[in-house]
């Protein structure tokens, strides 16, 4: 009986391979799936505020959030487009050397901004759709908290929680990734992204949802009252707070924790015997052989020799 799943080693090289197929796209198509990769993972941050903004209490808060929020990830994955988080797997194709260091640069930067795009412009229809005006302007108001708190972060702290953050977002694509199905891809990855959510860990591409979705929010009175967040605490949500507090180090610890963590850790564990190579080479040939067949037993050449 075949495997469902695909081994350590199959995984890396199909990461690798995945990576080399992601740089080589041309630069419409790299920022197009990233600005589709913002809007989706915007999407399920919407859902889950929305789901929780009138629950008080913390713990179930973070639970039904964990239990909405990863329908972001599902629609990357399985409907296809590029997140920048996820990206950050695309080192294991440079340090296997299949890809330019330049060429991942490239890559990350494109969909970096990509997906700033896709966000921003999820937060602005968001916004001016009403919505926020969900139970009475409550759910304006649960944005800016949300907005303040990611704000007021400590830079050394941010850090540390995108890279917790994105050592478990790869994880979760690397498991996606090792199921053959759509029902395996689901189960393998809404766990881990389940556990991220709870945990409170931050991620750079969702935060460009979250914080200017708060930023606008906080221009209406309403709203703010809602928020129940000082003057004091208005007064530090700014764009600039938004770039220098929050996204420059959660992106800096997202880099580390994906980049490195995981795929440099699962690198140096799977080519220490060549064994990514064997496998690489090993699906060449199939291809090879499969693409050989399909030419022999053409209409114009019925007879497969």
């Amino acid at each position: 009986m075949e495997s469902q799943s695909l081994t350590t080693e199959e995984i890396a090289a199909y990461t690798i391979k995945t990576g080399i197929k992601k740089v080589n796209r041309t630069t419409r198509q790299q920022f197009l799936l990233a600005i589709l990769a913002g809007a989706f993972v915007s999407l399920g941050a919407i859902a889950s505020n929305t789901a929780v903004h009138d629950i008080s209490s913390v713990g179930m808060a973070k639970v039904i959030s964990g239990l909405v929020f990863p329908v972001g990830l599902f629609m990357i994955v399985i409907a296809g487009a590029d997140l920048f988080t996820g990206n950050c797997l695309i080192s294991m194709a440079v340090l296997e050397k299949k890809v330019s260091f330049k060429k991942m640069v490239r890559n990350l930067t494109i969909v970096y901004i990509g997906n700033m795009i896709g966000a921003l412009l999820f937060a602005a229809m968001e916004y001016n759709s009403g919505l926020f005006e969900l139970s009475g302007g409550a759910l304006g108001g649960y944005h800016i908290k949300t907005a303040v708190y990611k704000t007021g972060i400590p830079f050394g702290r941010a850090v540390i929680l995108g890279i917790m953050c994105n050592i478990v977002v790869c994880v979760a694509i690397w498991m996606m990734y090792a199921a053959k199905d759509v029902t395996g891809k689901i189960l393998a990855g809404f766990f881990p992204i389940f556990a991220f959510v709870i945990s409170g860990f931050e991620h750079s591409i969702a935060n460009m949802y979250y914080i200017p979705a708060g930023i606008l929010a906080k221009s209406n009175p309403m709203f703010v009252e809602y928020s129940k967040v000082s003057q004091e605490g208005l007064s530090t949500l700014t764009w600039q707070s938004f770039f220098v507090n929050n996204l420059i180090p959660v992106t800096i610890g997202n880099i580390i924790g994906g980049a490195v963590f995981v795929s440099g850790i699962y690198w140096v564990i799977t080519t220490k015997k060549k064994v990514v190579e064997r496998v690489l080479v090993a699906e060449v040939k199939e291809e090879a052989k499969e693409s050989y067949v399909n030419v022999v037993a053409s209409p114009g050449n019925p007879k497969i020799v």
